[in-house]
């Protein structure tokens, strides 16, 4: 029996609702060179920032030594937590055992910068300098306490895996403003270890699996298996598409499987993508100035200086989310040296992007995002020494910077307590930070939603509040 004949012999009047609601899918074979907006301009709220670059730093870097100074720390230092500020919270196994819990002020530097007085650590001069175009979010917090949940949470809305991430609801809610390319690219910094970086963090859950983050590595071949294998020539490969194009409609008509018309627009994307990929990856074009802005790492492809420098050629050309992953912040001991080499690693390049977007005139219409899973302790894992200490994980206060796309520039929203255990005032949750980065894009947290196993899911899940007093 052929698939057509067996398939029609078990039609039911739920197959006919079911097939006639998918087969509309069909339709969309014919713009898979130009994919649909889907909500784009469906009602959606005005849109401030067209598109995202999140700088990531994996690992979770120390508020209380870069961007969060507090002075009662420096006075404590080496004094016991009070158990009323540490309270009933929750530690990791890392430190739950400890018998002692001294307070530790930070070894670095502080300073006040730009006209509002932004207090920043030695360790980042460079983004000193900026401050003025910063809005800064020292009253983050989050509900996860180790790193893969932590990181799962705050880029898919939910601490277990299987669900879209940001970049990928943008994707299905926005699309690319560049048929040529994705709409979510992913970029990690090479050689670097620490913390696992998973695929899951790019990907696209039970949404169409075109929506996934394409990740684009250094070297010859930015995405893996995107070139012709030898004696296949462009005409060659377009025929075969055509070919296999036709078939595949057939088989939705037929079978009315979603992920066939997925596979296609991925299939297209992929022959686009031969061309459009090594004109944005070469970057030879670039004047030295350039480079000498970014920082003297930006000339060695697979850096996080070369990737910041490539996100600003991806939004140049209409990527809608860019996501740089940083690895190495997770600094259980020995912080003061290894925080030392992350900060020189990224805060030349992080600034530099932010300059460089407003110079060409893109930055009222980009969102830059800097932050980490959850913030560090302000008591030391471990042993305290007079040159060496550790701080571990803390879910119930962080730091992260945005620029640009609709947010207030020079600002500092949110307060800790004195002892930067615990928010003060104006707290952030890690739904509210996405309710309002999809607010600033145009979205309605709310509205953005794809139904899944019966019900209809979305970033946010069931709350979040979108953070106005940030927005311009």
């Amino acid at each position: 029996m052929s698939l057509c004949n067996h398939t029609n012999s078990f039609y039911s009047r739920r197959d006919f609702l079911t097939r006639g609601s998918l087969g509309l899918g069909a339709a969309a074979l014919g713009m898979l060179s130009n994919p649909a907006k889907l909500l784009a301009n469906s009602g959606q709220l005005p849109a401030k920032a067209k598109r995202v670059i999140y700088l990531f730093q994996s690992g979770a870097p120390s508020q209380l030594d870069l961007f969060d100074y507090k002075p009662l720390l420096q006075k404590m230092h080496g004094e016991e937590l009070p158990p009323s500020i540490r309270g009933e919270t929750r530690l990791t196994g890392m430190s739950a055992g400890q018998s002692s819990f001294p307070l530790v002020g930070t070894p670095f530097q502080f300073a006040k910068h730009g006209q509002a007085g932004a207090s920043v650590s030695e360790l980042m001069p460079h983004t000193a300098k900026i401050v003025d175009q910063l809005c800064f979010v020292k009253s983050m917090y989050t509900e996860a306490i180790n790193h893969d949940p932590a990181v799962t949470f705050l880029l898919s809305g939910s601490q277990f895996p299987g669900r879209p991430s940001m970049g990928a609801w943008l994707s299905y809610g926005l699309g690319s403003d560049n048929e040529n390319l994705p709409a979510f690219v992913v970029l990690t910094t090479k050689d670097k270890t620490g913390q696992p970086l998973y695929s899951r963090s790019w990907g696209s859950g039970f949404l169409p699996s075109e929506h996934q983050g394409a990740q684009f590595r250094s070297g010859k071949n930015p995405v893996l298996y995107l070139e012709n294998p030898p004696g296949v020539s462009p005409q060659s490969r377009r025929g075969q598409l055509d070919r296999l194009q036709q078939l595949q409609a057939h088989q939705h008509g037929t079978v009315g499987d979603p992920e066939i018309l997925a596979r296609m627009a991925q299939y297209e994307m992929a022959y686009r993508m031969q061309t459009s990929v090594p004109e944005v990856m070469d970057v030879s074009d670039e004047p030295d100035h350039v480079y000498e802005m970014y920082g003297e790492d930006s000339r060695k492809p697979g850096t996080f200086a070369a990737n910041c420098l490539l996100a600003r050629r991806l939004a140049e050309k209409g990527v809608r989310f860019i996501q740089l992953f940083h690895q190495g912040w997770d600094q259980h001991g020995n912080l003061p040296k290894a925080i030392k080499v992350q900060c020189k690693e990224t805060d030349q390049a992080s600034a530099a992007l932010v300059k460089d977007l407003k110079q060409r005139g893109m930055l009222e219409d980009t969102l830059v995002i800097w932050g980490g899973e959850f913030g560090r302790t302000n008591y030391s894992q471990g042993r305290l020494t007079d040159d060496n200490f550790g701080r571990d994980h803390h879910p119930g206060c962080f730091t992260l910077w945005m620029a640009g796309g609709g947010t207030k520039p020079g600002i500092t929203h949110g307060e800790t307590d004195d002892f930067g255990y615990g928010i003060r005032s104006r707290g952030v949750h890690v739904h509210d930070f996405q309710a309002t980065v999809l607010n600033l894009l145009g979205i309605d947290h709310e509205e953005l939603t794809y139904k899944f196993q019966g019900r209809r899911f979305r970033l946010t899940d069931v709350h979040g509040h979108v953070v106005k007093d940030i927005m311009a």
